[in-house]
């Protein structure tokens, strides 16, 4: 499931095959751009925005795309089977002599404007990731709505960006706090604490293949474990810390874990 950890690494490898290139084929499988024609143009860089992906093109361009839920890009050398899926969920195709990166499932694909970047990434809090973190802000945007359950508060982009659902299901557990609680009845020290460690578990995480939340990083303790989250994917199974089963229920319109016994706070 895509993060800010996956996205940047989206971001790097698309950066490291494409930047400094020529583009020598361009396909954009979307009504609105399909007669776009990126080839002749060199790619300057591919930088990651919280969730979002900036392919900034000479010329003024930039390719915005999301993954979302399940979208992907995938690189390919010369010769090389295009493995990421079957044709008709290709969106996007960006060749060079050497490289062609292929776009999956990708559910927003637009040109636009270098310009008017700030139109599709400006309304993002802090990034977690990004050369801008700014905890304080983070932490006073999680806390406006004080009636906002926190799973809620954690997953809009607009407070801080980068947590997906999967963070927000660990970061919670590791709070010892449900999903449901209202921020506002969140302790500050507390608060302090979950945008601290939201930060540290998505910069371990940037360059791993395998997203981790139960190694040293872990900020609230655990026992030896195999395990690589703590509660998330782990529905009926038994918590890590106390033996309960995992209980598991929607929040938003997704899938949402919790230890009914380290966690406290209301429940779906």
């Amino acid at each position: 499931m895509p993060e800010g950890d996956t996205v940047l690494q989206t971001a790097k490898r698309l950066d490291t095959a494409l930047a400094g290139h020529v583009l020598t084929r361009s396909d954009l499988r979307v009504p609105r751009f399909a007669l776009a024609d990126l080839t002749g143009r060199t790619v300057l860089d591919v930088t990651a925005r919280g969730k979002h992906l900036l392919t900034r093109i000479e010329d003024g361009l930039t390719l915005h795309s999301h993954l979302r839920m399940d979208g992907a890009w995938r690189v390919y050398g010369p010769g090389e089977r295009w493995r990421g899926g079957p044709d008709h969920q290709i969106r996007a195709v960006l060749g060079t002599a050497e490289r062609t990166a292929v776009g999956y499932r990708l559910p927003v694909l637009e040109l636009l404007r270098t310009k008017d970047e700030e139109q599709v990434v400006g309304h993002l809090g802090p990034d977690l990731l990004g050369p801008g973190w700014d905890p304080d802000t983070a932490l006073r945007n999680l806390l406006a709505e004080p009636g906002r359950p926190l799973g809620e508060a954690l997953l809009d982009q607009r407070n801080l960006a980068g947590i997906g659902n999967v963070y927000k299901c660990e970061l919670c557990f590791m709070a010892r706090v449900t999903p449901w609680l209202p921020v506002g009845e969140l302790a500050l020290p507390l608060a302090t604490r979950l945008v601290g460690t939201a930060k540290q578990l998505l910069e371990a995480n940037r360059d791993r293949p395998d997203r981790t939340t139960t190694g040293p990083t872990a900020a609230y303790g655990r026992g030896r474990t195999h395990e690589r989250l703590f509660v998330y994917g782990r529905g009926r199974r038994p918590c890590l810390r106390c033996r309960t089963p995992i209980r598991k229920a929607d929040q938003a319109y997704r899938p949402t874990y919790w230890c009914p016994r380290c966690q406290s706070g209301p429940t779906a």
